[in-house]
């Protein structure tokens, strides 16, 4: 099957006329029926019934004309997000990420996306995930590396989920569970939790909070702070334990201990953008972040 294909069979279903969409077509009318029951014997279906009379849809035939007219589209779309990359009206992308977050992933979509446009400059910027919401939101940021949907979804944003990572429990190394291999998340209840603040990442209290009761209990948040390095220095200090993303590991601290939890716990990584941004440039990145997230997953 080609596209050409589903041009031709687009044609005769929105005019109901073979002859009507040979003109449009500006091809031959014997030539247009033999490339529909082309089409035809290739689905294994009938899509269209014809008499002297009339022509008129099958259910099938209305069905595929909807998936036919939703891939037309998306050809067409990336056809123009390439010639707009092309023609040198992207020439720039503006990404946030959470750099102790996303340091495995981002690097990956870089070299890829530099590869295929190395015309258009990436720039990057170091925020929290409240920071990134905030200059979306204002247009100073194409896409940004935001973690958790739930955020995202409240703002109206775009958004993939990219990757899924595992909680591990942060625990000062003089706690008593620091020698479990793993961690029952019931264990933490009579413990004191640090927590990340709302304006740094949106919906994390509400992420603990859920977590924790579906090991049957309400976590008591000792302090909240904005900055991962802060949480892994306070809970050192032995203010208390945390539940990261398992990438935080990599923020060593001779007094943190980080070891899995039960039940397994998943923690999401995902891009978010503005559905009205127009810039190719973002599509053309958004759709290597997709490719590279189902490559590592």
């Amino acid at each position: 099957m080609e596209f050409r294909h589903l041009r031709y069979f687009v044609s005769v279903a929105e005019a109901l006329s073979f002859t009507k969409a040979a003109e449009k077509l500006r091809t031959a009318q014997p030539s247009l029926t033999r490339q529909i029951k082309d089409l035809e014997e290739e689905l294994g279906v009938r899509l269209l019934n014809r008499t002297k009379q009339q022509v008129t849809l099958t259910d099938e035939g209305r069905s595929f004309l909807v998936d036919a007219k939703r891939l037309l589209a998306l050809a067409a779309e990336t056809v123009e997000s390439v010639r707009r990359l092309h023609s040198g009206e992207a020439r720039s992308l503006n990404v946030g990420y959470v750099s102790n977050l996303f340091y495995d992933f981002l690097p990956k979509t870089l070299a890829s996306f530099h590869q295929s446009f190395p015309e258009v400059s990436v720039n990057l910027f170091d925020l929290s995930c409240g920071e990134q919401f905030r200059a979306l939101e204002v247009g100073k940021l194409d896409l940004g590396f935001v973690g958790l949907h739930e955020p995202i979804a409240q703002r109206g944003l775009e958004f993939r989920m990219i990757a899924s990572y595992k909680t591990v429990a942060a625990l000062p190394k003089d706690n008593p569970l620091a020698g479990e291999a793993t961690v029952e998340l019931k264990a933490l209840a009579p413990m004191f939790f640090i927590g990340m603040s709302e304006a740094s990442y949106p919906y994390y209290r509400e992420w603990l909070t859920k977590t924790c009761a579906r090991a049957g209990f309400s976590p008591k948040v000792l302090q909240d702070v904005d900055l991962e390095r802060t949480m892994i220095h306070a809970v050192a200090a032995g203010l208390g334990v945390a539940l990261v993303p398992e990438q935080l590991e990599k923020l060593e601290h001779q007094n943190v201990l980080f070891r899995p939890i039960n039940p397994a716990v998943a923690t999401e990584g995902c891009v978010a953008w503005r559905s009205e941004n127009p810039s190719a440039a973002l599509q053309a990145y958004v759709r290597i972040v997709e490719q590279v997230g189902r490559s590592i997953r």
